[in-house]
């Protein structure tokens, strides 16, 4: 698979140019529990929760057709955890700049990742980051070319709200309804945008509500403290109508947070340019996000990183919050459901 998969990037590059009371060791112990290499099998007559696997920011460097060790290892992964469904919380290409090979970029990311997620009957889902798709008026041209490269690569899922597929849009898998944002500006969305997910959200009821996009509410990561949506509305919107996860992209560090009833997750890289988190000293890993619904809530939420992606981050070792005062994240505490 390995070889066959770095012999398609080859010619498509070539023909297209280039809070808990348990002690530590009791958390540990049921976490690994519900750590997704572990789980056992679901009792007679239960159906076994949703797995979501959620990847990042996995371009290079500018106009690069080339993808590291580690996406092909995350794929790998992805494979032998057989989820329900994979998401991109976007910057899947290097764009945003002018004079690209646009069209050689997508054909080496479905090489690398489309096309070996679809072999495996795997849906894929994908949100805009700000180098696929960027919202600013300099590149209506990339984002015109996202929409034509994803309009043919529609999941196989429950579309509910698809009119603007594959920029926001809404969906239904298994428990869970899933919102993509179209999230890849610096600011509070648009009044549109605000009301399309006040309605999509009060018209779709569901157990489960995740909602993902690239540009995260508040900042994690140092260096991009500014580049956040921070805004309250938004936050007091998605409180309203329960939702559980809001998953995001764009600060290259995973960090389990939580304001109050809402979490607030973000992804790692896979790509270039891992960041430290505010409050580390360190770069976070490269992992992967591994989500576990059913129709009783969220049962996980772990990220797994390793050169084979199946070491599972342990968050005890993040910083406790990230951020101060009113932007102020707390790092979440395993979620430990035991039925």
């Amino acid at each position: 698979m390995r070889l066959a998969r770095v012999l398609a990037l080859t010619l498509a590059g070539g023909a297209l140019g280039a809070g808990c009371t348990e002690s530590a060791a009791t958390v540990e112990a049921q976490a690994r529990r519900l750590a997704p290499e572990v789980r056992s099998a679901a009792p007679s007559g239960a159906r076994r929760p949703l797995r979501v696997v959620v990847i990042s920011d996995l371009n290079g460097a500018y106009g690069s057709h080339e993808y590291g060790e580690a996406v092909f290892a995350a794929v790998d992964r992805i494979g032998a955890l057989r989820p329900d469904l994979v998401l991109s919380t976007g910057d899947m290409i290097a764009g945003q700049r002018a004079g690209l090979d646009y069209p050689g970029m997508w054909a080496s990311f479905h090489a690398a990742v489309s096309d070996e997620l679809f072999e495996r009957g795997i849906p894929f889902a994908v949100t805009p980051g700000n180098h696929d798709a960027s919202g600013y008026p300099a590149f209506t041209e990339e984002r015109e070319r996202y929409v034509r490269e994803w309009s043919a690569r529609r999941p196989d899922v429950e579309m509910v709200d698809g009119a603007g597929y594959p920029l926001r849009y809404a969906f239904r898998r298994g428990p869970a309804l899933f919102v993509s944002l179209d999230a890849t500006k610096v600011g509070p969305l648009s009044t549109d945008a605000m009301a399309w997910l006040d309605r999509v959200l009060a018209n779709h009821p569901a157990p489960v509500r995740v909602v993902f996009g690239h540009v995260p509410l508040y900042p994690f990561t140092v260096g991009r403290e500014r580049e956040a949506i921070r805004d309250p509305a938004l936050e007091a919107l998605l409180t309203r109508h329960h939702v559980d996860l809001f998953v995001s992209g764009h600060h290259h560090a995973y960090y389990p947070g939580r304001r109050g009833e809402l979490r607030l997750v973000s992804t790692a890289c896979l790509g270039s340019g891992p960041r430290p988190l505010i409050g580390a000293g360190r770069e976070s890993e490269r992992s992967l996000l591994v989500l576990e619904l059913d129709e009783g809530g969220v049962r996980s939420v772990e990220a797994f990183a390793g050169e084979a992606f199946d070491r599972r981050v342990d968050r005890r070792e993040l910083p406790d919050h990230v951020g101060e005062g009113d932007e102020r994240i707390d790092r979440d505490a395993p979620i430990l459901t035991l039925r």
